[in-house]
């Protein structure tokens, strides 16, 4: 206990700083907050869709894979076929035979660093089969714990010829994080079977081929305004051929071809040479999380060049005319009429309501005139056919530097309307650059954030509350610049303990559990009051970006006519606040609360096991037409105020 106490006066030192007074000019607002202002980037990294947020179980359910057994453990006499195929673009399956000798033939699939599965819980088998013989087959689906025991089989029975769709519900008799599934061939002769699946029943929305519930229910809560899918990197690819073509991940989800995902031997000392995309989760189901989520779909497209960190593969200016009709045709998919071509796609899959698409992105975080030139014709041509989606431009890798200095000129000839910067930076960066904003031009191309995330290198990166407080400290400054910046999306998304490449990452999970960083919770504060209307907050007649460790931002929530503050004090001291409104006239606070993040221990982290930092509420007593606050040391407090 007496280290413990030492331990916690060395974080956050005794005693209170001066006084400080804030104003707050209630009366005339500054600019405008978009609703799509705080949301949510989406990439597949850290195994972030397939073993991640897509709800598949099973790896490789297709045997599309360079070598077509990964995932899988055969036994007995079990090989790979490609004649007169279910799916014509993914035309391999396996054949089973039993010859009556061993009686033990069929394969076993470890999923995505194993299966989880819940005891109680109901599992939905999947197999297209057919006997060449016609003969009638059984087959033993089993549910494998951890210790090799199988302990759940059910017998299903196969016959016919021609290829057939098998179901089967299975319940789980018990919780294993690294469970496998198993197929049994019990009678003499042969079955062929391709695409094998196992689904939780419950899905996001209980929906077949979906989402993994708890992981999208965690994006729902951060209530985001905005989702940028499917990339980052993934959509240029390692090489052309690589990159995400989306028009490959719609239609069946069957016949959507394999893809390498160009994450799997990026980070040599963390190769996954297992990882490709099943594009299960495609563009239409981006499209429908988007809708579930209350966001606005922002869809990333290949502007004709590979990675250039990676590859110098460039698509020539005069054959770049397929990609521009991607882009087109992404745009008919989503907006377009039931009678078009690419409107017919998206109602025969089951939506044939427009999706209502206000944005694309071209290209990622590409730069020099290579990329300039290419997004010039992406740009002229979308805006001759649909001159009110708004085009995505990029400021190229970095915060700054000879990239950055040269794509922005540029974005502004060009004539985007939003330019993607994105910042890898470390806590201090994040603290020193509330204020980043404040000298933008307010007349040129409007400011995406698009990938973000303090990096403390210190503990090598973790997600600890020191990243989450910079971050919050930062976000003041995007706030109070709303007119200029649109959209912020912190990056990356998720990560699969077990499998990941990339830290910090805003959601960490396993085959069963999930955990939600500081960075999160940061992320959901201000998601949850993100308010309307930008208000003028000042100490000593200037924006509050880092004076005393304190920064702060104001915004009017016109619905409801609460007053926001946001106040972070990253000082180890506590801090003594009196915020003043000015402009209420006859109106007077009458109460409020308080959501707070604070500890006084920089690294405290959340884990899986424990969720040690949390927002929690208190009510707020006010004055008539001010504020008296004392701010807790190393605290992000969001104010809502009657």
């Amino acid at each position: 206990m007496k280290q413990l106490i030492t331990t916690f006066l060395l974080s956050c030192a005794i005693g209170a700083q001066a006084q400080h007074v804030m104003t707050v000019d209630v009366s005339r607002p500054t600019a405008k907050i978009q609703p799509t202002m705080y949301g949510i980037f989406f990439e597949d990294i850290n195994f972030g869709a397939d073993g991640g947020l897509y709800a598949e179980l099973v790896k490789n359910r297709s045997f599309e894979f360079p070598q077509p057994f990964v995932g899988w453990m055969p036994f007995g006499n079990v090989t790979v076929q490609d004649a007169e195929p279910c799916f014509d673009r993914n035309p391999h399956y396996v054949r089973i035979v039993n010859d009556g000798r061993l009686l033990r033939a069929g394969l076993d699939n470890e999923g995505f660093r194993g299966i989880g599965l819940k005891q109680g819980e109901e599992y939905r088998f999947t197999a297209y089969t057919r006997t060449p013989d016609a003969r009638p087959m059984k087959l033993s689906v089993e549910l494998v714990n951890s210790n090799g025991e199988n302990l759940l089989k059910k017998e299903i029975e196969i016959s016919g010829n021609s290829w057939q769709k098998q179901t089967v519900v299975l319940q789980s008799p018990f919780t294993d994080a690294h469970s496998r599934l198993r197929v049994v061939l019990l009678s003499e002769g042969t079955v062929d079977m391709d695409h094998i699946s196992l689904f939780p029943v419950n899905t996001w929305k209980k929906r077949e081929n979906g989402l993994r519930a708890d992981l999208a229910q965690a994006l729902y809560d951060l209530n985001p305004g905005v989702f940028r899918f499917p990339g980052g990197c993934i959509i240029e690819g390692n090489s052309l051929a690589t990159r995400y073509q989306w028009k490959n991940s719609v239609g069946p989800v069957e016949n959507r071809p394999l893809n390498e995902n160009r994450w799997n031997y990026t980070f040599k000392h963390k190769a996954f040479p297992d990882y490709f995309q099943s594009l299960g989760l495609g563009y239409y189901e981006y499209f429908l999380l988007s809708e579930d989520l209350g966001a606005e779909p922002l869809p990333v497209l290949s502007c004709g060049l590979s990675c250039q960190y990676e590859s110098n593969e460039v698509v020539p200016l005069d054959e770049l005319d397929p990609y521009v009709q991607d882009a087109l045709d992404l745009i008919e998919f989503a907006n377009g009429p039931v009678t078009s071509k690419w409107g017919k796609v998206r109602a025969d899959m089951g939506h044939p309501e427009p999706f209502g698409m206000k944005m694309i992105g071209i290209g990622n975080e590409q730069w020099d005139k290579v990329y300039t030139e290419r997004l010039e014709v992406f740009t002229k041509a979308i805006r001759a056919k649909h001159p009110d989606i708004q085009i995505v431009g990029s400021s190229g890798p970095s915060a700054d530097g000879d990239k950055f200095d040269y794509l922005w000129p540029e974005m502004k000839r060009i004539g985007v309307d939003l330019v993607d910067e994105h910042y890898y930076m470390a806590p201090d960066w994040f603290f020193a650059n509330a204020a980043r904003y404040d000298s933008y031009d307010r007349k040129g191309p409007k400011v995406f954030a698009g990938e973000y995330a303090s990096h403390d290198h210190s503990t090598g990166k973790a997600n600890n509350f020191l990243a989450a407080l910079s971050e919050a400290a930062f976000m003041t400054g995007l706030e109070r610049n709303a007119d200029v910046v649109r959209l912020a999306t912190y990056a990356p998304l998720f990560a699969h303990v077990d499998a990941w490449q990339w830290n910090p990452d805003l959601i960490w999970f396993d085959n069963l559990r999930m955990m939600r960083t500081p960075n999160y919770y940061v992320q959901q504060m201000y998601g949850m009051n993100a308010g309307t209307d930008v208000l003028s907050l000042q100490m000593d007649g200037k924006p509050v970006t880092g004076q005393d460790s304190l920064y702060a931002s104001a915004v009017l929530d016109a619905p409801t006519g609460e007053i926001i503050l946001k106040l972070v004090n990253a000082g180890s001291r506590q801090a003594k606040v009196q915020v003043d409104f000015d402009g209420l006239k006859k109106r007077r606070l009458i109460g409020g609360s308080c959501t707070y993040l604070q500890n006084c221990d920089w690294r405290t982290v959340n884990t899986l096991e424990q969720e040690a930092l949390v927002p929690r509420i208190r009510p707020v007593q006010v004055g008539e037409h001010s504020l008296d606050l004392e701010l807790q040391p190393r605290s992000f407090s969001v104010y809502r105020l009657h």
